[in-house]
């Protein structure tokens, strides 16, 4: 009785209020797909108010109708490009790798070029943030810096090399093609291979204004770009003089790489020297913007300047900045 009351006999049918008058249709198949079309919408709709609650509650996932991230109540996301200086450029690296393990929505893009490439390209809207191994010029006033290290430049030899200090005298004869052996220099009879900084290299503007030498005067027999280049360049040649980062040459020396490092105007070329001020050739390293009205930009600049990333800075051997 039951079966028969749910599905009755095929040739049964009726008039139903929504059909055509003439048309009928059968009781049972009707009756039940009216019941699973209400079933099923009150499905959808549980379904759809549960996905609009989901993706407001969601973290970090809020963007400006402008498309720039913003920070919400819960985290941050977007997406940073930072270009620039060499020099710098591991150490950004290292610290975006935290920031984004802090922050999972938040991805960074680091790349290196020099610290001109690295203006020049937040100045064009290419990069977010650059980074500058300088001060910024009497020209750059469009820009802010934000100092999150200090480091100095050094000039290097190849380990070999029994010549262990060169005079500012010695330095500049060299580089503007006046010595060309180390003979001249109390060293072996050996020439002098003269590796110099390409242009828009921050490490170049310091080597240059330290020793007072115009670039077009420079008489270089290689020319490299980032410090790993001109390391790499001095160790494979005993004859080589050049200059690099301190931090990056330390790194580099005492993990076996065949250079040394040798003092400026009698003070040794090091961190700590660099630390407590006294050595000559040294610089800030610094993070460029325009402003910081985006606010992924802000916190992250925040971050690279924090004691959070001390340890960090320490470890590619330069000196944090407290503020």
């Amino acid at each position: 009785m039951l079966a028969r009351a749910l599905y009755p006999p095929k040739n049964h049918l009726i008039h139903h209020p929504t059909t055509p008058v003439g048309i009928e249709t059968p009781v049972g198949i009707e009756s039940i797909g009216a019941s699973c079309r209400l079933i099923l919408n009150a499905s959808f709709w549980v379904r759809l108010c549960a996905g609009v609650i989901a993706v407001t509650l969601m973290p970090g996932c809020h963007t400006r109708s402008d498309g720039a991230a913003e920070i919400t109540s819960s985290g941050l996301s977007g997406r940073l490009t930072v270009t620039g200086s060499s020099t710098l450029a591991p150490l950004v690296v290292e610290i975006a790798k935290r920031f984004e393990q802090l922050n999972p929505g938040v991805r960074i893009d680091v790349q290196t070029g020099g610290t001109g490439k690295g203006i020049a390209d937040v100045r064009s809207g290419v990069a977010d943030i650059g980074m500058a191994s300088r001060p910024l010029k009497g020209n750059e006033t469009d820009l802010n810096a934000y100092k999150i290290a200090a480091d100095g430049v050094s000039l290097i030899v190849h380990e070999s090399n029994p010549v262990q200090e060169l005079t500012q005298r010695q330095v500049v004869g060299i580089y503007t093609g006046k010595i060309d052996n180390w003979l001249q220099c109390g060293g072996r009879d050996q020439s002098i291979q003269v590796v110099h900084k390409a242009e828009g290299r921050a490490t170049l503007e310091v080597f240059l204004k330290h020793f007072q030498i115009d670039n077009p005067d420079v008489k270089a027999d290689v020319i490299v770009g980032d410090n790993q280049h001109g390391i790499k360049t001095v160790a494979g040649a005993v004859g080589a003089l050049g200059y690099v980062s301190i931090g990056t040459a330390e790194v580099e020396a005492a993990t076996g790489t065949p250079i040394r490092l040798l003092p400026v105007g009698g003070i040794a070329a090091t961190t700590a020297k660099v630390a407590s001020g006294e050595f000559p050739m040294s610089r800030p390293l610094n993070l460029v913007t325009i402003d910081l009205a985006n606010p992924l930009v802000r916190t992250f600049v925040e971050f690279c300047q924090s004691e959070e990333v001390h340890d960090q800075v320490v470890a590619q051997y330069f000196v944090p900045i407290k503020k």
